[in-house]
């Protein structure tokens, strides 16, 4: 994550956001997995393992990049003005994520609609929104949360609905060990929330195959 410092030149103390140097970052999480390898009495230096500890802290690097990403930048120049106020509907978006509780994975669809108010934003920077958030540690709900309230933010639409369906490995792999369990989280905004019509319009769309 990147480290805060106070930028002395301004009147105001202010936090800046100074880029992690990242080929320390990589070197702390190999080091950090070899010794995790050997406590769980496994030996980091046998052939399969050699290389374990470097394909880890790229694989965790990839998978919490989200840290990052900057919303302002991702959505940056992707917003248009239109007149447009019917609802627009991203469904069956794929997203990896990893559980802040366990550190195992938990993956599934999110399905994300909005009403414009005066501007549209570009499809695809739909999807890479879930990406940014989905790619940290987090739990499904607070993910589910974070998308629809920087959509009403950031667009300032009638209404943002999101709703997101999920397998979560640290229920199945372990825990309860239940293989076939999905979860469902919702967060409705504006007049998804306020008006039940909208609310049920855009619950049948996604379900439509």
């Amino acid at each position: 994550m990147a480290k805060k410092r106070v930028d002395a030149s301004s009147r105001k103390a202010r936090v800046v956001s100074v880029p992690p140097d990242t080929a320390v970052q990589q070197s702390h999480i190999e080091s950090t997995v070899h010794t995790l390898l050997t406590q769980l009495g496994e030996d980091p230096a046998r052939h399969g393992l050699h290389d374990t500890p470097k394909r880890v802290a790229k694989a965790l690097s990839f998978l919490t990049k989200g840290y990052q990403q900057d919303i302002d930048v991702l959505l940056n120049g992707a917003l248009f003005p239109i007149d447009y106020d019917e609802m627009v509907i991203v469904k069956d978006i794929d997203f990896y994520s990893l559980c802040e509780h366990h550190m195992l994975p938990f993956f599934g669809k999110c399905h994300v609609g909005y009403i414009p108010r005066k501007h549209v934003v570009g499809l695809s920077k739909i999807p890479r929104l879930v990406d940014a958030f989905s790619r940290r540690l987090q739990v499904q709900e607070r993910l589910t949360v974070q998308i629809a309230k920087t959509l009403q933010e950031k667009l300032n639409p009638h209404g943002v609905g999101v709703v997101i369906e999920a397998r979560h490995l640290c229920m199945s792999m372990r825990g309860v060990e239940k293989q076939n369990t999905i979860a469902v989280t919702s967060e409705m905004q504006g007049v998804f929330r306020k008006q039940q019509q909208t609310r049920e319009e855009f619950l049948k769309l996604i379900r439509q195959s």
